[in-house]
């Protein structure tokens, strides 16, 4: 998968769907901005998390997205990695498939930019 074209597509996608339903859109901004700032985890393992999730959702664009939200937040290759093992572990064949993308999502949109 090229995931830079991907994730452009998929933004394009996101956007005229919150161009549907702005009070949604501005909604779940809302909730995002809340998740990432409270509490007592830091942004890097809540990103951690939300990429776990997302690869048990099977969900590519998630991966996308918190790939990215990742690397932002400090996260390297090798912090994906160690997630991406838990998340074999705990979900088999299908999370090794998507922890694959994962780590593709990451060459490709964080290491080749």
């Amino acid at each position: 998968m090229n995931w830079k074209a991907f994730m452009a597509d998929t933004r394009g996608q996101i956007r005229r769907m919150n161009a549907t339903r702005p009070e949604t859109a501005y909604a779940f901004q809302a909730l995002t901005k809340a998740s990432k700032e409270s509490g007592e985890l830091d942004l890097k393992t809540r990103e951690l998390i939300a990429l776990g999730i997302a690869v048990a959702d099977r969900c590519a664009p998630c991966i996308g997205f918190h790939v990215e939200g990742l690397a932002k937040a400090g996260g390297t290759r090798e912090e994906l990695a160690d997630a991406m093992s838990v998340c074999i572990q705990m979900g088999g064949g299908p999370s090794l498939m998507y922890a694959s993308q994962a780590l593709d999502a990451w060459d490709q949109l964080i290491e080749s930019p």
